[in-house]
């Protein structure tokens, strides 16, 4: 079986960790494929009993991975995503970070996970990403983001009006520091700190959310994902963020923006019996009571 790893940081305090999991894929006759940048920081902390093949995109494996390591918190698995896009490769995320939301696999459970996936015995979990189309193609081949869109100020001075439409019907003039289009997915990220509702990860719609609306009346509405969402917006300021997940790009006021469900979906790997629902009440603390 060949395994890829990626992370974007090395941790010390781990470095145990990391070798029972090369000791542990290596015992299991496993191709170990990892990142080039995590490589260079993990090749002297631990040993391997044959070099492992070095990457920097998907382009340069001969033959695809069976599975991606995201090894890092739920940030590491949106970069994991950036490298698997559209190639079906399903992702184990491994919590190395603090609230592990999609990288739920602590590191207690990591052996019997790894075991799992040797033996093909666990289920994927398909999440919809969004998909950003620009007439300059802004993000290049990285127009999609797993948790959300953001449009926001650049500047501290003055708010952003945001007109939206939806299949070309006028929704509504957003005057806010700015505008959030989620998936799912993002639904339990910074759509829930602007107020969005918490949504199961299988639900085909998308979360429009005002950030730090000017109107009291304007709330979140949900939308099915097959919709085309079309923006445009003014300003006093010139230019403006745009952000897909954690990357950010400054835009001018004259673009028009089209959001749409991408074309595909990416695989996350569960192996056990957890639902959503037990981890928004582990993770989030949802529905505590300290009545019960």
């Amino acid at each position: 079986m060949r395994i890829a790893f990626f992370a974007i940081q090395y941790f010390d305090n781990y470095k145990d960790n990391y070798q029972a999991m090369i000791d542990k894929l290596e015992q299991a006759n496993c191709e170990i494929f990892i990142n080039k940048d995590f490589y260079r920081l993990l090749k002297n902390k631990v040993n391997f009993r044959r070099e492992p093949f070095v990457y920097s995109t998907l382009e340069d494996f001969k033959k695809k991975p069976h599975a991606f390591f995201s090894l890092g918190g739920d940030g590491t698995i949106l970069d994991t995503v950036q490298v698997v896009r559209g190639s079906n490769i399903p992702i184990l995320g491994i919590n190395m970070g603090r609230l592990g939301f999609l990288s739920s696999v602590s590191l207690k459970e990591v052996d019997r996970a790894i075991d799992s996936v040797l033996k093909n015995n666990y289920i994927l979990d398909k999440r919809t990403l969004l998909s950003l189309q620009t007439e300059d193609n802004l993000f290049g081949e990285l127009n999609f983001a797993l948790n959300e869109f953001a449009i926001q100020r650049k500047d501290h001075l003055s708010m952003i009006v945001v007109h939206v439409y939806i299949d070309d019907q006028f929704l509504n003039s957003y005057w806010s520091d700015g505008l959030l289009i989620s998936t799912p997915t993002g639904s339990t990220a910074y759509s829930l700190s602007v107020g969005g509702p918490i949504v199961t990860p299988g639900a085909g719609i998308f979360i429009i959310s005002p950030i730090a609306p000017h109107n009291l009346t304007v709330r979140p509405i949900v939308i099915p994902d097959n919709s085309t969402i079309k923006l445009k917006i003014q300003g006093r300021s010139k230019s403006f963020l745009v952000g897909l997940d954690s990357r950010f790009e400054t835009i001018e006021a004259s673009r028009e923006l089209v959001i749409k469900k991408c074309e595909f979906s990416v695989n996350m790997i569960q192996v056990d019996s957890r639902s959503f629902f037990d981890t928004i009440r582990d993770k989030l603390n949802w529905g505590l009571d300290i009545r019960n």
